[in-house]
């Protein structure tokens, strides 16, 4: 037993220890709805308001791997376990061509979702946890780590004002429900339970997503100071 956790340890050390890159790596997560991009899109005109160099990244956009997960999410040709190394090919080609030369070269690094959301939503499909994280085990460590929790009916009314859910989004290839918003709701909330988990494994700092945008913001940049006047940056 105590074999298996030494080893788990071991894989997961870059993504549980600091790293001793000059950038910094902030990223935002929770489930679509819990308003995490618009904090992501105001941290970002406020970094560059005040001249700092920064980095945008997000979730499933390597140019490698984008336009096959998009194909096969439109056939519908993706088994859970397809689907995370998809999205793990993605990642890792952002890694290496975005993230890590950008942190390498002292900036700020933006990322719209990181290797949590696959944690979260891989598990919330079936596969096995400690699988997704033997694979994701060459992330970095962010050093600013931001979830958003909502409950998933909030999450779905403010998606709805101008959309229907989506058909992954809403969990419809694990056949949860007939109807899409049902199983929205039952996907979801299984995703919800993972990020709650691990709010603590991995050090997230868990944000009321139904607080104001300004209160969120406010405590976003205060967070961040923190992390950079650590780093010896002054803002």
């Amino acid at each position: 037993m105590w074999q298996c956790l030494n080893r788990k340890r071991q894989n997961l050390a870059k993504l549980t220890e600091k790293h001793n890159l000059k950038g910094t790596l902030v990223c935002v997560e929770g489930i679509d709805g819990s308003g995490k991009s618009t904090q992501l899109a105001l941290l970002r005109d406020w970094l560059k308001s005040i001249g700092q160099d920064v980095i945008f990244t997000e979730w499933n956009s390597s140019p490698l791997i984008s336009q096959t997960t998009k194909l096969a999410k439109k056939k519908n040709l993706l088994s859970p376990r397809t689907f995370s190394l998809l999205h793990a090919v993605d990642f890792a080609d952002r890694l290496k061509q975005v993230i890590a030369p950008a942190l390498k070269a002292g900036f700020i690094v933006l990322a719209d979702r990181y290797a949590y959301t696959a944690f979260a939503r891989d598990a919330a499909r079936g596969v096995d946890p400690n699988w997704v994280r033997n694979v994701y085990d060459f992330a970095i460590k962010p050093d600013l780590a931001i979830y958003f929790d909502i409950d998933p009916k909030d999450a779905m009314e403010r998606i709805c004002f101008n959309r229907a859910p989506k058909f992954y989004e809403a969990g419809m290839d694990l056949k949860l429900s007939s109807d899409p918003y049902e199983s929205y709701i039952i996907f979801q909330s299984r995703v919800i339970k993972e990020y709650n988990a691990m709010v603590d494994e991995f050090g997230l700092v868990k944000l009321n997503a139904m607080d104001s945008i300004h209160s969120k913001q406010v405590k976003i940049r205060e967070m961040l100071k923190n992390v950079l006047i650590e780093k010896g940056i002054e803002v």
